[in-house]
C-alpha cells in the first residue's frame, strides 16, 4: 500500500466523521478541502453532490422555502438564503470550488453514516435533507448494496476519468443514529459496511476500519461524549493515530509528531512574555520551525513568534 503524501490533495466528504478527519489532516499541515457540502449522511447523496458539482448542476424542483429562508433538499442546511437566486448563486461558487479542487485531487476519503434514506414523493428523488418539511412529503426507505454500488460506480468512473490515479478509501460512520433505534441502526451500518465490502473486492476503493476501531477495539462506553453516541477525543486521537500508522512513513509520522510538539508549546500562554526563560522558550520553537518549514507550510507560526521575539526581547 502506498503511502499518502503532505504533496497530496485530499477531499474527505460525508457525516460528521468526515469534518472531524478533515480538521486532523489541515491541523497537520495538508492540503485539505474539508465536507464542503455540509454533513452528507448517505452514500447516494455524497456521490451525487460531487456528480453535481462535476456537472455543473443545481436541480430547479428541490428548492424548498421555510419561514422566510430557502433551502434545497440535496443540500445540508447550512447553505440557506433569503431568495432562491442568492441560494443559487451559493451553491454554484461551493461547486466551482469543489469542481476545481477535483481536478487537482489524490486522495478521497468518503464517510458514510446511514442507509436509511428519505425520498421526496412528489418530486419523486432521494434527498440528502427533508429541512423540516412536512414528513407526509417524504417516504423513508433503506438503501440496498446493490443501489450504493451502481451510484459509486458511476462516481467513480467520472472522476477517474480526469484523474486516472485517484485513490478512494471509504469508512463507515463509528457514530450511531439512534432515532433509527438500535436495531435498525445496526442493520444501516451493516448495509454500509457490505458495500464498503463490494467495492473494495472489485478494487474500486480501498476500506479503513474506523467503525470496527469504534465498536470492537474501543468497546468502552468512556470512548464517547456525553451523549454516548459520538465517539469522545480519545478515541478520534486513536483512530487518527490508526489512520497514520497505515497511510504514512515513518519520516512523515516523525514531522508530524515534531509539529504536534510545537504545536502544544505555542498553545501554552505564559504569564511573563518578556522573561528570559519564556524568550529562550520562544528562541528554540523558532530554531524548530525553521527546521521544519521546508516540508511543512508553518510561515505563519514563524512569523507569530518572530514577533513575539522582537516585541520582548
Amino acid at each position: 500500500m502506498s503511502p499518502i503524501g503532505l504533496d497530496h490533495k485530499i477531499l474527505t466528504i460525508g457525516s460528521c466523521f468526515a469534518d472531524q478527519f478533515g480538521q486532523w489532516l489541515t491541523n497537520n499541515k495538508f492540503t485539505v478541502l474539508a465536507n464542503p457540502f455540509g454533513t452528507t449522511y448517505n452514500p447516494v447523496s455524497i456521490h451525487n453532490l460531487l456528480l453535481n458539482a462535476l456537472h455543473n448542476h443545481v436541480d430547479s424542483t428541490l428548492f424548498t422555502e421555510r419561514h422566510g429562508l430557502w433551502f434545497h433538499h440535496h443540500w445540508h442546511s447550512q447553505f440557506a438564503a433569503s431568495t432562491k437566486a442568492e441560494l443559487l448563486a451559493e451553491l454554484q461558487r461551493v461547486q466551482k470550488q469543489v469542481r476545481a479542487f477535483l481536478q487537482e485531487v489524490d486522495v478521497v476519503i468518503i464517510t458514510y453514516g446511514t442507509a436509511w434514506v428519505y425520498e421526496h414523493q412528489s418530486a419523486g428523488q432521494l434527498v440528502n435533507n427533508c429541512h423540516k418539511v412536512a414528513a407526509a412529503q417524504f417516504r423513508k426507505r433503506l438503501l440496498t448494496v446493490a443501489e450504493i454500488e451502481t451510484s459509486f460506480i458511476t462516481l467513480i468512473q467520472t472522476l477517474k476519468s480526469s484523474r486516472p490515479n485517484l485513490r478512494i478509501i471509504c469508512t463507515v460512520s463509528p457514530v450511531r443514529h439512534l432515532k433509527d433505534t438500535f436495531e435498525l441502526n445496526q442493520v444501516s451500518k451493516s448495509v454500509l459496511r457490505l458495500a464498503c465490502h463490494q467495492f473494495q473486492q472489485e478494487k474500486l476503493a480501498e476500506y479503513f476500519p474506523a467503525y470496527e476501531i469504534m465498536m470492537d477495539d474501543l468497546r468502552d462506553y468512556r470512548f464517547y461524549e456525553r451523549d454516548m453516541i459520538h465517539p469522545s477525543m480519545e478515541a478520534r486521537e486513536y483512530i487518527n493515530e490508526k489512520f497514520s500508522n497505515r497511510y504514512f512513513t515513518s519520516d512523515t509520522l516523525q514531522l508530524l509528531q515534531t509539529l504536534s510538539e510545537i504545536q502544544k508549546a505555542l498553545a501554552h500562554k505564559p504569564f511573563q512574555l518578556a522573561s528570559a526563560l519564556h524568550q529562550n522558550f520562544l528562541k528554540q520553537t523558532l530554531h524548530k520551525l525553521e527546521s521544519i518549514q521546508h516540508r511543512l507550510p508553518v510561515a505563519a507560526e514563524i512569523e507569530s513568534v518572530r514577533t513575539q521575539l522582537i516585541h520582548h526581547a
